[in-house]
């Protein structure tokens, strides 16, 4: 009996940062507003923009907390992609509606208008922001908050943010800036593919650096605790799925890796399996030879093990197809978002009549560009199917955004 309780004693660890609990690290914008007792929305009429990932560290709605505050007057909700509720799927548009446990009308953000208007905004003082985000540029919540931000200076409202780690730690920089013709709801603002800051950080570089068409009153609730080095998987937090397809913290660690190429419908990702965004696989891949070219590409901090599956649905549904799950085995050494365009020359050299921008349908190229915030990746690439094509433009503005981003670093 010694030798099984000492065998599960020494599995403590593991569960610990799956199943079970970990001790809570950090406090989010929600707990430490909680414990000024909410003095910055006293006597106002307050707006609430938050979907299910905004709740205290015991799990609790931002919304029923603000709702049963005896000093908090909180008259109307927000949701934004997925609904306030989290009850709508992916892409599809969301209704205003009431919400049924408080009977508060709820505004879409995410149907026949992605920005507040001045009706939906009558009779508010304040508009306070609370979602987890991902760290990643094409992830809609971020577009979301600019927007909102722009609606709340334009009908002379205030400004909150709830602030939340960024799952990918602060010091994740990669991609080129979005450009002009390529700015859309997964390329909303100037900024690289990851940015590096949490919410609260970003939403004072947009208002600060006039990445907004008029600068909004804004007050940003730091957390205390967070680190930039820390990734969510170190700050205690429970995770909640941010959409239906990042079901785990560890999901927003993979949505760069393959989340660009996705958006043509060529491979299979592992959206539609149990692993989204961790893989890729087609029924014309060989799975031994794919994960071997890709091995010995030596990439920081990744290695790519053979897989076969059939998908439940989506890219794949029903058919046999074989590729490569990625494994970071490093990940403050990985560079996430180049995995992608590693395997797409992969791809090329060991099949080359399914290059990928040879086949894939052209209908879906205008979605890659918007999420690539410009049409010179797929140009660059598609001539001779190598990284190296795209790296410098890849790579251009990285550094001149992290020493721009310092400037609104509220943490350390």
């Amino acid at each position: 009996m010694k030798v099984i309780r000492y065998i599960l004693l020494a599995m403590i660890p593991f569960f610990a940062g799956t199943a079970f609990a970990q001790k809570i690290r950090i406090q989010t914008g929600i707990e430490v507003l909680k414990n000024s007792n909410f003095k910055i929305l006293e006597g106002k009429r307050v707006g609430l923009i938050t979907n299910p990932t905004g709740v205290d560290n015991q799990l609790k709605s931002t919304i029923d907390i603000l709702h049963e505050a005896p000093n908090v007057n909180l008259v109307a909700l927000f949701g934004p992609e997925h609904g306030v509720r989290g009850d709508v799927h992916a892409g599809d548009h969301v209704d205003n509606s009431s919400d049924p446990t408080t009977g508060l009308p709820v505004g879409s953000l995410y149907g026949k208008t992605r920005k507040a208007t001045p009706d939906m905004l009558k009779g508010i003082d304040v508009l306070v922001y609370d979602i987890q985000d991902i760290g990643c540029r094409s992830f809609t919540y971020i577009s979301t908050m600019g927007l909102a931000m722009e609606a709340a200076a334009e009908n002379n409202i205030e400004f909150v943010v709830l602030d939340r780690p960024n799952p990918l730690g602060g010091l994740k920089v990669e991609g080129n800036l979005a450009e002009d013709g390529y700015i859309s709801f997964v390329s909303q603002f100037k900024i690289p593919y990851l940015y590096g800051l949490t919410c609260g950080e970003l939403a004072q570089m947009l208002n600060e650096e006039n990445m907004l068409a008029k600068q909004c009153k804004l007050t940003v609730v730091k957390m205390k605790g967070w680190k930039r080095k820390m990734d969510y998987t170190q700050t205690g937090l429970q995770w909640i799925p941010s959409s239906p397809h990042i079901p785990h913290a560890h999901s927003a660690f993979f949505y760069p890796v393959s989340g660009i190429v996705g958006e043509l419908g060529y491979l299979s990702i592992g959206v539609g399996y149990t692993i989204p965004f961790q893989m890729f696989a087609a029924d014309w891949i060989k799975a031994e030879e794919f994960a071997s070219a890709l091995n010995k590409l030596n990439l920081p901090g990744v290695h790519f093990r053979p897989m076969h599956l059939k998908p439940f649905y989506s890219v794949g549904a029903g058919t046999q197809m074989q590729g490569v799950q990625v494994h970071l085995t490093d990940y403050q050494k990985a560079n996430l978002s180049e995995i992608q365009f590693y395997v797409m020359q992969v791809i090329a050299q060991l099949y080359p009549d399914k290059a990928v921008f040879a086949n894939a349908n052209e209908k879906r190229f205008d979605m890659f560009d918007k999420v690539s915030g410009s049409n010179q990746i797929r140009l660059l690439f598609a001539k001779n199917n190598r990284f190296e094509d795209i790296q410098a433009y890849w790579n251009k503005d990285v550094e001149a955004f992290k020493k721009l981003s310092k400037k609104y670093y509220l943490y350390k």
